[in-house]
């Protein structure tokens, strides 16, 4: 299985790049956002997420572990397949991503290739759990654990603050989200907790 690939960048195709190793070339399928940092010609390391079925062997490369991770965790809904997935990653940057899935924000998550109202609902549905924990640092899966490193560190640090008041990892990521997308990106943490503590009183008081 391999897991990791380092040579000359010898070939960037719409979606892949072929990557020189010692002679042999490998087709290794990418996000936009990682083809984006290649180069022809230049060196490069990629992490590699190897799909073993009977009638191919496909790679799939991410500059760093963090990118691998989130491609891990949108692949485990159904309907986000492998191409699915790198489109996510093309259209979406992580904090990007995370806020939406957090938030519920169909919009958003349907502005990547492939992804329609109905899939869009089904990631925010079932991943809204899983981001509150990789708010927090990490996240467990089948494949091992997801990065944090997504949210900005007011960000993370209101969620944090959230959590410790008692509420749902979830459910502080959802506040902060929803109070960020109305303060916007300038907001300190003390205005972060205020909004989030304000978004999360009316549910608690069943409103």
């Amino acid at each position: 299985m391999i897991a990791k690939l380092t040579g000359r960048i010898d070939t960037l195709g719409e979606d892949y790049a072929i990557i020189d190793v010692s002679g042999v070339g490998y087709l290794v399928f990418c996000s936009g956002r990682t083809l984006g940092r290649l180069t022809e010609g230049e060196h490069a390391s990629l992490v590699i997420e190897t799909h073993v079925r009977e009638d191919h062997i496909h790679l799939y490369g991410f500059m760093g572990e963090a990118e691998r991770d989130w491609y891990r965790l949108l692949t485990t809904v159904q309907g986000v397949g492998a191409k699915v997935g790198l489109a996510i990653l093309t259209a979406l940057g992580p904090e990007e991503l995370l806020h939406a899935i957090a938030a519920g924000d169909r919009a958003t998550l349907t502005r990547p290739a492939g992804v329609g109202p109905k899939l869009a609902g089904r990631i925010a549905s079932e991943l809204k759990d899983k981001v509150g924990g990789l708010a927090l640092g990490s996240v467990g899966l089948p494949g091992g654990p997801v990065s944090g490193g997504a949210l900005g560190s007011d960000t993370a640090d209101a969620v944090s603050a959230l959590v410790n008041l008692g509420y749902s990892a979830s459910d502080a990521l959802r506040a902060v989200s929803h109070a960020q997308g109305k303060l916007g990106d300038e907001a300190d943490l003390a205005a972060l907790i205020r909004a989030g503590l304000a978004e999360l009183a009316p549910r608690e008081h069943g409103v």
